[in-house]
């Protein structure tokens, strides 16, 4: 076990809140492992470098001894969080929840340890709470309570429909930590109010409430909206070498060093050391080239991190193309003049369609001439003219 001071150190780095601090200095003094959770409701498939944010701080738990408890809400997944959402979330099936928790089952132990890892369903009490268990858990909070929550607020004073389940969802996220006896519960800073629900229904339970810990959004690949695969801006893990890499490469300069804080295993001090090489006037690029290569060996091998490298060098030589573009996700099956419009590389359809037509339109450097075309599945670099670019992803 690392000093108290070097371990609180680490497992603050990236941190937005502790609450409390003091609390979680008398956990760590415990001499126990602690229950740290962190609970995901399997709404997609994919796993993106979002989620990884959270993950990378429960890999520090385990490396400090710790058990890590990964929660997959496959009962609350079919209620649906409202958190940061200004509508109601529709609800999945049963049948999509499952499907999707086997795929998150395999994509969190490409971070986590699984020896220290135990994977639970909320399914398992929540499902067994009845009628009578449900009208007892919503007796434990108010609806003046809910309505401190911010997203909620919002929605009520601008007239917006707020479903009843939606305030259930809260008392469901914090009897999970009852059921598991959590020490410590992790989340986005969009997390907040759900995790603070479970310190006091922990109270109200008797129990030692949970320290929480709040991680910071990462900004997807837009610069504005956090990840999501609802925005389009996501880097997924599972995700092709090639697709990475040039996802990654993509990103602002500014936004580079977030990345840094949240996904890099780097010592800060070697980052801040990237930083003064930047202001004296080293390529940003060549920097950004080190996190892509991190992140590709992380997840894929560090010959798959080399050959993107690669591969992204000779596209960007051949082509002339800029070292930062936007980058989009769709699905396959987008007919070029819909892709473009899209990406924001034209005003509309038939401006698409005249500029495929003119020669003015490229993939990957090479001329589009089928105005019907449906480009294939995968990631490449479209360009409209001599100065508009985008980085699609396909799939």
């Amino acid at each position: 076990m690392a000093s108290l001071e070097a371990a609180l150190a680490e497992l603050k780095r990236g941190v937005d809140e502790v609450i409390p601090e003091d609390e979680l200095v008398a956990k760590l003094k415990e001499d126990r492992p602690l229950r740290i959770k962190l609970g995901a409701d399997p709404t997609a498939p994919d796993i993106h470098l979002g989620h990884t944010v959270i993950l990378n701080k429960l890999r520090a738990f385990q490396a400090l001894g710790h058990e890590v408890i990964f929660l997959i809400g496959d009962y609350t997944g079919m209620v649906g969080d409202p958190s940061g959402k200004n509508t109601t979330r529709p609800p999945l099936t049963r049948e999509q929840v499952l499907q999707n928790a086997e795929t998150y089952k395999e994509q969190v132990f490409k971070i986590l340890d699984p020896a220290k890892t135990r994977i639970e369903f909320n399914s398992k009490w929540l499902g067994e709470l009845g009628t009578d268990g449900m009208i007892r858990l919503a007796a434990s909070s108010t609806v003046a309570r809910m309505l401190e929550r911010d997203d909620f607020k919002k929605r009520y004073t601008s007239n917006q429909a707020i479903a009843i389940h939606e305030f259930i969802y809260p008392l469901l996220q914090g009897h999970d930590s009852v059921a598991l006896e959590a020490d410590v519960e992790l989340g986005g800073t969009d997390q907040k109010f759900n995790l603070l629900m479970g310190r006091e229904l922990q109270k109200q339970a008797g129990q030692s409430p949970q320290v929480v810990m709040t991680m910071p959004l990462l900004v997807g690949l837009d610069g504005v909206k956090k990840m999501s695969k609802s925005a389009h801006n996501y880097i997924g893990v599972s995700e092709r070498p090639d697709d990475m890499f040039g996802k990654i490469m993509s990103i602002s300069d500014d936004l580079m060093w977030d990345y840094y804080e949240l996904l890099s295993f780097r010592p800060l001090e070697e980052v801040a050391q990237f930083k003064q090489d930047v202001q004296a006037g080293k390529n940003p690029r060549d920097i950004k080239i080190l996190l892509a290569k991190e992140i590709i060996a992380r997840f894929h091998s560090e010959a798959d991190a080399d050959a993107a490298e690669q591969t992204f060098v000779n596209r960007f030589q051949k082509g002339a193309m800029p070292d930062e573009m936007p980058s989009f996700t769709f699905e396959q099956g987008m007919a070029i003049a819909n892709l473009l419009k899209e990406a924001g590389l034209v005003n509309s359809t038939s401006d698409a369609l005249r500029m495929v037509r003119q020669g003015a339109v490229k993939i990957d450097g090479e001329k589009v001439e089928d105005t019907k075309l449906v480009p294939a599945a995968g990631e490449a670099v479209y360009q409209v003219g001599k100065r508009k670019f985008a980085r699609v992803t396909l799939s």
